[in-house]
């Protein structure tokens, strides 16, 4: 009997010793579990910390590439505008006579004078191995009429471009852009059109839209040459043109000073002066720099011109004929001697509604887009080789 007793109570004394055990274990289940909670909530709070620094870091690294890029180019454009200085500095050295106070070889002024005229009447050195010209027109498609009497329309004669730029009149500061042909024919007027503000206003209708670059003509005390960034809107350069007393050089387009034109070759200037006003000049400029290349005075007269056009380097002059809405290609001037205006064959135009304010030639299509009288116009050009002729 005592036995059995001690036996109980050993028993009993081990189950609540196994009691104590579970319940030690399950509050230390109970720590290790609110540590775990804990750790998994400090993790995640870090990674959220951590994803929030790395998308700051990203947002500042952009915003330092984006303004280590804007510095570069203005870098790139102060270096352009001080070379460009400069040139101007050698050139008006060059065409100005010494000051009283100094003393200056004549001879050594006379050599600077001949290098510059040398220069002018150098060999044009071609970029581009087109040796294409008009043989004639071989169809006229007349798109839609919008706007004034005169303008400029073309699309961008860069390449990979389809876009189509409208400059509307002869003194305003807007551009009309649209996607394409397509959706400028069906447009109702301007409707479908994006506004592009520049920060000045152009003058007459000598301007182009070229690799993604309007350059238009600021007419205030001098003639300006403006290049203004279509996909940035803002002004990457301008020139004030190396040449005094500017007269219009279209005598039926008097509003225009300076024709700007794109062909396969580049970029060029087609002007007048009061020194020559009786004809046409033509000066080859650089389209990233505005830098003059090369000038020359050609046979063309600006009387009865209403506009101009430049093929792989030949300047075509387009006269209004005697019988209204007709007009022809009367003068060209090749700047590499290939042809003269005699061996030049006769362009007509059809008949129109009145007088070309506007032609720009696209050298991706060998279209010409013409203004005339507010309608928009596309000529298509037969091409010939000028050894052909």
């Amino acid at each position: 009997m005592r036995g059995l007793v001690v036996l109980v109570t050993l028993a009993c004394f081990a189950t609540a010793q196994h009691q104590a055990l579970i319940d030690y274990l399950e509050r230390r289940l109970l720590a290790i579990e609110d540590r775990i909670s804990l750790w998994h909530e400090q993790t995640t709070r870090y990674a959220s910390e951590l994803r929030e620094l790395k998308q700051q870091m990203v947002s500042q690294l952009e915003t330092l590439d984006k303004e280590k890029e804007a510095l570069r180019m203005n870098l790139d454009g102060v270096g352009t505008r001080v070379d460009r200085v400069e040139r101007e500095l050698d050139y008006l050295e060059t065409q100005n006579g010494a000051q009283p106070c100094v003393d200056v070889d004549d001879k050594l002024i006379e050599q600077q004078v001949t290098l510059v005229k040398e220069k002018q009447k150098a060999k044009y050195s071609k970029l581009s191995d087109c040796s294409d010209m008009i043989s004639s027109i071989k169809a006229m498609k007349i798109l839609k009429r919008v706007g004034g009497p005169k303008g400029v329309w073309s699309k961008d004669t860069g390449r990979g471009s389809g876009k189509v730029y409208i400059f509307n009149g002869t003194d305003d500061d807007t551009i009309h852009e649209f996607s394409s042909v397509q959706d400028f024919a069906r447009s109702l007027g301007l409707s479908l059109a994006k506004t592009v503000k520049l920060p000045s206003a152009w003058k007459g209708t000598g301007h182009v839209v070229y690799n993604n670059h309007a350059y238009y003509i600021n007419q205030v005390d001098e003639i300006t040459v403006v290049k203004y960034d279509m996909k940035n809107h803002s002004v990457t350069d301008s020139a004030v043109f190396p040449v005094q007393d500017h007269v219009p050089v279209y005598s039926l387009t008097p509003e225009t000073v300076m024709d700007l034109a794109v062909d396969e070759e580049g970029l060029w200037a087609i002007y007048s002066t009061r020194q020559n006003d009786r004809h046409i000049s033509l000066a080859k400029m650089d389209a990233n720099s505005l830098d003059i290349e090369q000038m020359w005075d050609t046979n063309c007269p600006r009387e009865n011109a209403e506009a101009a056009f430049i093929i792989c380097g030949t300047l075509y002059v387009v006269y209004n004929t005697k019988q209204p809405g007709r007009s022809h290609v009367q003068c060209v001037f090749d700047v590499n001697d290939m042809v003269t205006n005699e061996e030049a064959p006769q362009v007509y135009f059809p008949k129109r509604y009145g007088a070309h304010s506007s032609l720009k030639y696209n050298p991706q299509e060998q279209l010409l887009y013409a203004w005339d009288d507010g309608y928009q116009i596309l000529y298509k050009l037969i091409m010939k080789k000028k050894l052909e002729i």
